[in-house]
């Protein structure tokens, strides 16, 4: 890691990080289809989706102010938190904030979570979705962290790439403002990034193929990934591989490719 800025005053750098995965499964039967919905429905409720975001709010070293969450029908969930750089004290939070104890009314199910820090907040939103017409069903996941300070969202990419099934996805990270050094001089970004990829694990790397668009004059950078191995078994839903005939086998492999490759470049291209 670089060597950290001496600054005057405040950080009043703002950085958003917005991470979306995709989940693709092959669900053939109408029935396969409707309980692969609710499989991921449960796996991905508001309550795992909160202590997913309270993670990510400790691994970039902030303190939960605010929960609000909701799971929806007929599917899916958000949640958001409110979150601060510094702890603060008692008197100091506002009565409204629930300091991330959640009474009563919080412990039904709800599809949506939403986090504020102070200044910053990190929200996630989930979006399962199929068609009768095709046998790929698919489980998207938006996560933006909004930060403002020395904490980086960026150090929480490993652990929310491992949080899910990460087919597909797609990363962007934006540096916003300026904040001055001692001298007075503005400082438009505080830390050393050529790409997203330089704070993604080697080991994680390694099973996608990836892609950067980058506007360093912006401060803004863009990576994609997609998952290089199609290994059949992971992404059938209540079906046996080796109870399948080769030839469809091949069949579903080149189905879920397709759909794989068309998200990942988002276009219709077949």
């Amino acid at each position: 890691m670089s060597k950290k800025l001496t600054l005057y005053g405040f950080n009043n750098l703002t950085k958003s990080l917005s991470f979306n995965i995709y989940d693709v499964c092959y669900a053939e039967t109408d029935q396969e289809q409707r309980e692969y919905i609710e499989y991921i429905d449960e796996q991905y409720n508001a309550q795992r989706l909160t202590e997913i975001l309270c993670r990510v709010t400790d691994i970039i070293g902030a303190h939960v102010l605010n929960i609000s969450r909701q799971d929806y029908e007929p599917q899916g969930a958000s949640v958001n938190l409110l979150v601060a750089e510094e702890p603060l004290l008692p008197g100091q939070v506002d009565e409204s904030c629930n300091r991330g104890v959640l009474v009563d009314s919080c412990k039904l199910k709800r599809d949506t979570i939403h986090a504020h820090l102070d200044k910053s907040h990190i929200t996630v939103h989930t979006y399962p979705e199929y068609h009768p017409e095709n046998a790929i069903s698919t489980f998207r996941v938006d996560i933006d962290v909004a930060t403002c300070g020395r904490i980086s969202p960026l150090n929480a990419l490993n652990f929310l790439i491992s949080s899910f099934d990460s087919d597909i996805i797609t990363i962007d990270y934006k540096v916003r403002g300026f904040t001055r050094n001692m001298e007075g001089g503005k400082c438009f970004i505080d830390q050393e990034i050529q790409s997203i990829q330089n704070f993604i694990y080697p080991e994680i790397l390694k099973e996608y193929v990836a892609v950067d668009l980058n506007l360093y004059q912006s401060s803004t950078f863009h990576t994609r990934m997609m998952v290089k191995e199609i290994v059949l078994q992971e992404y059938l839903f209540n079906q046996d591989a080796d109870e399948i005939p080769l030839k469809k086998r091949r069949e579903i492999t080149e189905k879920l490719e397709k759909e794989m490759v068309e998200i990942f470049h988002g276009m219709n291209i077949y």
